[in-house]
């Protein structure tokens, strides 16, 4: 976990539904409408503070960043999880939501940028508010939906994260991750979710707006950055998440550990500081341009 270094302040917000928040900020003293703010949506159970040298590098770029932790995690966990309600659908639709009310309020006409990894790539589409948000960065973004796992490890991960995870969380009351080394402790309806997530948004509901379901408002330009060695972020992953973002601009970049002379990236280094010099700037780029420019690593998909 990444030590928070001087820029960095705490903040608490309540989401709509009354639960109490925590995050950390990254704020230039003078404000300015044309600075961007990014929002650092983490994976599933993965504390904000993992993003912590990530924020510092954008705040150095001339950013100002949000990064904060869903409900039962880190600074927004409970007393104890054992029994404690929180879904996916509840991280995006009222967590997420959250920190874009509070971008309005405490960063007000600044664009809104948002850094999603893994799950929190797809928490933008579930959040109302989500046609606010300017440009996002997904790095290894995907529903977590066993068929679309890398080939060579499908049975394993669906052994660990569809099998004994939940047979663990009924045990408990809520996964204990921590202990395992596995995640943070984990809430027993996200559980469920991860473990019988299945394709939801395939098709329109007959009589229904495509505007009402989610992901439909996202108007964001959106780089999906998938690693060929992550077995969550495979291309099929990454482009049936993609094909649900219908209404913005989108573009997959598809990064080998090749492409940058490394042995490995996986699911969770992008975010390794050790990665600034060659990662992070791709990331960076779309972020104040809305576009690639120039040679970036991988190749561009489709």
């Amino acid at each position: 976990m990444s030590s928070l270094t001087q820029p960095a302040t705490a903040f608490r917000h309540t989401a709509a539904d009354g639960y109490n928040l925590g995050g950390f900020r990254w704020r230039h003293a003078r404000p300015d409408p044309q600075r961007p703010l990014v929002i650092i949506n983490a994976a599933t159970s993965v504390r904000c503070r993992y993003y912590s040298r990530f924020a510092d590098y954008l705040f150095a770029q001339g950013c100002d960043v949000l990064t904060y932790d869903y409900r039962g995690i880190g600074e927004s966990r409970p007393a104890s999880l054992r029994g404690f309600q929180a879904s996916w659908s509840d991280w995006g639709r009222l967590d997420f939501e959250a920190m874009l009310v509070y971008a309005a309020e405490h960063f007000p006409g600044q664009p809104v940028d948002v850094v999603g990894h893994s799950f929190g790539g797809c928490a933008v589409g579930l959040a109302p508010s989500a046609s606010k948000v300017r440009r996002v960065v997904m790095v290894g973004a995907q529903f977590a939906y066993w068929r679309d796992y890398a080939a060579d490890q499908r049975w394993q991960l669906f052994g660990k994260w569809h099998v004994i995870m939940p047979l663990l969380t009924r045990v408990f009351g809520y996964f204990p991750g921590k202990r395992l080394g596995w995640l943070e402790d984990t809430p027993s309806g996200v559980v469920h979710d991860w473990a019988t997530r299945t394709p939801r948004y395939e098709h329109r509901p007959s009589g229904r707006a495509l505007e009402a379901l989610p992901f439909a408002q996202v108007r964001a330009a959106t780089l999906a950055i998938s690693l060929t060695d992550d077995p969550f972020g495979t291309v099929a992953a990454t482009e049936r998440l993609l094909g649900y973002l219908q209404g913005a601009e989108r573009q997959h970049l598809r990064i080998a550990p090749v492409d940058i002379s490394v042995d490995e990236i996986g699911h969770f280094a992008f975010f390794h500081d050790r990665f600034r010099e060659s990662l992070w700037p791709v990331a960076l780029q779309w972020l104040q341009q809305g576009g690639l420019a120039g040679e970036v690593p991988g190749r561009i998909m489709g």
